[in-house]
């Protein structure tokens, strides 16, 4: 069975692009992006563990 690992990340409207290839360059596959409560956008990812 395939294991999954999860992060939340706080998004700055002006760097999204370079904050996601970032964590994109570790491995992580971005699920889905938000609006948190307090209006900012959160990005919400994965990646297989081991």
């Amino acid at each position: 069975m395939t294991k999954w690992e999860y992060a939340t990340v706080p998004l700055i409207v002006h760097a999204t692009k370079q904050i996601l290839d970032q964590w994109g360059e570790d491995g992580w596959e971005l699920v889905q992006v938000l609006t948190g409560d307090n209006g900012n956008l959160v990005a919400y990812l994965k990646r297989q563990k081991g």
